[in-house]
């Protein structure tokens, strides 16, 4: 099955104070850690979504094998930004059977979080993986190639997860608590980093 992975990083980071792709973590930038996972994950190809700093992510990211795409319209929300991905997607891969969306911020997705949806996909048959957390269902998720037109309908700052809750019967739920950890803020930046102090590590 070939999958690919559409990571999100077009974002303005107005709550974070500065572009927090390149935040580190465990002494990795947000955006490196991201790509890493969904190419080690074995999705192909990897498409990452920038804004203005479409630059700065492409330095660094030179050591990856993936596809960076500009969407000059970032500020119309996320719903333009997996527009520009998915068709950047599928215009690489015409064949692809199913796509990942995924951003920077969530800090515990890993390639073997990646492996266990495309996994779940197999086992489940339904055309859509969703992570579950915080009693809700989002992303890290899967969208078969039956969906594609669902999102490629996106517009403004509507997401995915519309879609999820609104085909709530094509939905397989994979169970991931850690996916509640998203970094908006500073204070979620500080908490992280607090965490894994006490843990006997840190951010950087």
């Amino acid at each position: 099955m070939s999958v690919s992975a559409v990571v999100l990083a077009a974002g303005g980071s107005t709550r974070f104070g500065k572009p927090k792709q390149f935040a580190l973590f465990q002494g990795e930038t947000f955006i490196r850690r991201i790509v890493r996972a969904a190419i080690e994950s074995d999705c192909a190809p990897v498409v990452v979504v920038a804004a203005e700093d479409s630059v700065r992510i492409t330095s660094e990211l030179t050591q990856f094998t993936v596809t960076i795409e500009m969407n000059p319209d970032w500020q119309r929300g996320l719903g333009s930004s997996i527009v520009v991905g998915m068709r950047n997607a599928m215009n690489l891969a015409p064949d692809l059977d199913a796509a990942i969306l995924l951003t920077c911020d969530q800090p515990f997705v890993t390639a073997a979080v990646l492996t266990q949806l495309i996994q779940l996909r197999l086992t489940s048959g339904k055309p859509i993986i969703a992570s579950a957390y915080v009693e809700t269902l989002g992303i890290p998720a899967l969208f078969d190639r039956s969906c594609f037109s669902d999102l490629l309908r996106l517009k403004g700052d509507s997401g995915a997860k519309g879609i999820i809750l609104t085909r709530p019967h094509d939905v397989a739920s994979f169970n991931f608590p850690s996916g509640e950890i998203d970094i908006d803020t500073a204070a979620d930046y500080e908490k992280l980093d607090q965490a894994l102090a006490a843990d006997g590590t840190r951010l950087g």
